[in-house]
């Protein structure tokens, strides 16, 4: 039956297992050094740690390991591959491909969405190389998901919700260009979340001073059936930098959605197990950090993906501001607003602001700051002050449902428990016993006693008593039930199977003959594969280069004359160079129509 995976962030130790108490079939967590965030980073014995937690429930660890390296790093990343390995690591997530060329253990290799697999021919290609699965471009329409899925046969994971990189990944060198820290290399500075002026071939300004880059969310959970339908098998959640109301909030809340197509169709299973015990938890994903959502562009080529107002997290949508006065103001809204939220207000023509509530009285809102609120303005809540202490508090608890058989004698007491993967443990206790004097009670007593499995990550559902007549002090049950509980957990950890990535030198050749610095190439083992692969390397990788004009340091999907509604393929009238500029920088704009795509090209230093 087809096994479907939530995957969640996991900032730390902590994070991966809160993840997964909220139910992630599996976590994405950095290791000590060349991961994407290089700010999430994390101790190997942590790691290890996770590792066995993860394990007990089915559920996997993978470690990103996906900067790419320099020839001084390659002794140093195989160490860490080998280490992952041997702390129980599940896969590991990497881009560069001097990995395939190390001897390092047989630990399955996940092709990051920095390697940029926009295409069937690149998703085949990385299949024959060696991965075992592909981290998809977050960019890629419904269909296109469809033509890799035709031509692969191995794991397919796609982003589901968070943070979207308007540039295709691995492809963007905006922020290398302007600050020398790479993305490539972990250390983005976000220079697509900067503010800057769009200005035409005669030095028009169209737009001042706008965030013209920046993208909302993602936020594909009406859409998870249809990916399903696509091949996708993992649906990932993007956010190791994000706080814990965010996690617990965002997986809760596609665990519901996965589990309620599960439960519908009745062909496919979680990949992991245990059952959640959320409470009074209502999951909301406007309630946490969101620049507010976009399926991007999973469906077409739509407008209306970006917010030029600011690139900060925007909530959820609560009304318009009817009326100022003094030092408050009136909401028309449906919803609560509480003492302490945190408000952003946003219009066409006003600049973005934004203020705490110091008290709220129905609709009348006396805040911190009335600077610049307006009537007319939609007003959002960036922070449900109510929301976040209830989900600070709150949490999850995912238990193993195991069935249990006692067995009862005049000379022995026996207990066996049954794990949902098969695995089984048992422990016979030889006494002196006597006959029940009421049989009806002391099976509920039995029944009682065995079934208290708290503390622990299992829950016996089902139990069977053979001999329910027989009188055994409660404490020897407690004892027995602790003790078989503690060989299953010790066994089932013991008989976890990683998948085993074959071992061999993986020999492929090329779907295209030259690569330039967009193949990111900057050490000789990656050199090397791509050699063997049959391919030309023409340049090295941008971060070992030196000057940067006319360079395309970004190539999008995400286009600004479309967004603007002056998109050329619909005959408009704004013809003109387009290039966007801020105090420091300035990049030209130019379209690729027929392939719907949109190049930024470094220009050079601002020197007005």
């Amino acid at each position: 039956m087809r096994k479907l995976e939530l995957l969640a962030p996991a900032k730390n130790l902590e994070y991966g297992k809160t993840a997964i108490n909220y139910g992630a079939d599996a976590v994405y967590i950095g290791g000590p050094m060349f991961g994407a965030r290089a700010s999430a980073g994390n101790s190997m014995k942590d790691i290890g740690e996770l590792v066995k937690y993860a394990h007990r429930y089915g559920a996997k660890v993978y470690m990103a390991i996906n900067t790419i390296l320099y020839d001084e790093e390659l002794e140093q990343a195989k160490m860490i591959a080998t280490e992952a390995w041997e702390r129980g690591v599940d896969a590991l997530i990497i881009q560069d491909m001097a990995f395939l060329q190390m001897d390092i253990p047989p630990v399955p290799l996940h092709a990051s969405t920095q390697t940029f697999i926009n295409e069937p021919s690149k998703a085949e290609f990385l299949q024959h190389a060696g991965f075992s699965r592909l981290i998809l471009e977050r960019a890629l329409r419904i269909d296109e998901i469809k033509a890799i899925r035709s031509r692969t046969t191995i794991g397919l994971e796609v982003f589901v919700h968070g943070a979207i990189c308007v540039c295709y990944s691995g492809q963007c060198y905006m922020s290398h260009v302007t600050s020398g820290k790479s993305g490539n290399r972990g250390e983005c500075r976000q220079p697509c979340r900067w503010d800057y002026d769009l200005v035409d071939s005669g030095g028009r300004k169209i737009i001042d001073n706008a965030h013209l880059l920046s993208v909302r969310d993602m936020d594909m959970s009406s859409h998870l059936e249809k990916l399903i339908m696509a091949g996708v098998d993992s649906f990932k959640i993007e956010g190791r930098l994000k706080d814990m109301a965010y996690l617990k909030n965002t997986v809760s809340y596609y665990r519901a959605n996965l589990d309620r197509i599960l439960h519908s169709r009745g062909d496919m299973l979680k990949s992991s197990y245990g059952d959640l015990v959320n409470e009074n938890f209502a999951s909301d994903p406007a309630k946490t950090f969101s620049r507010g959502f976009t399926d991007y562009y999973l469906l077409s080529n739509d407008k209306n993906v970006s917010n030029f107002k600011t690139p900060k997290s925007v909530g959820e949508y609560i009304g318009k501001v009817q009326s100022v006065s003094g030092k408050s103001f009136t909401v028309k809204t449906g919803k609560k607003i509480n003492n302490g939220d945190g408000l952003l207000f946003l219009s066409d023509s006003e600049s973005v602001t934004g203020t705490n509530v110091n008290t709220a009285e129905g609709n009348t809102v006396f805040p911190n700051n009335p600077d610049g609120i307006r009537p007319g303005m939609d007003v959002y809540r960036n922070h449900d002050h109510s929301f976040y202490n209830f989900i600070e508090n709150h949490n999850s608890i995912r238990t193993i449902l195991v069935d249990a058989e006692l067995y009862l004698s005049e000379t022995k007491v026996g207990l066996r428990i049954t794990a949902p993967d098969g695995v089984t443990a048992e422990k016979d206790i030889e006494g002196v016993f006597q006959t029940a004097k009421d049989a009806e009670n002391n099976r509920k007593k039995i029944t009682d006693t065995v079934l208290k499995a708290g503390g622990t990550a299992y829950r016996i559902d089902g139990l069977r008593i053979i001999r329910e007549d027989i009188f055994v002090p409660a404490s020897i049950i407690s004892a027995l039930r602790r003790n078989v509980l503690g060989i299953l957990d010790i066994k089932r950890l013991s008989l976890y199977k990683r998948e085993i990535r074959p071992v061999g030198r993986y020999v492929t050749k090329m779907y295209f003959k030259k690569l330039d610095y967009r193949a990111n190439v900057t050490n000789r083992l990656s050199e090397l594969f791509y050699s063997e692969c049959g391919a030309d390397i023409e340049e090295s990788g941008l971060e070992k280069q030196c000057g940067y004009k006319g360079k395309t340091v970004m190539r999008t999907k995400y286009c600004i004359r479309r967004e603007i509604g002056e998109c050329l393929r619909k005959k408009s009238n704004l013809r003109g160079k387009l290039s966007i500029k801020n105090k420091k920088h300035i990049f030209d704009l130019n379209f690729d129509c027929e392939q719907c795509e949109m190049m930024v090209v470094y220009v050079g230093k601002n020197k007005e």
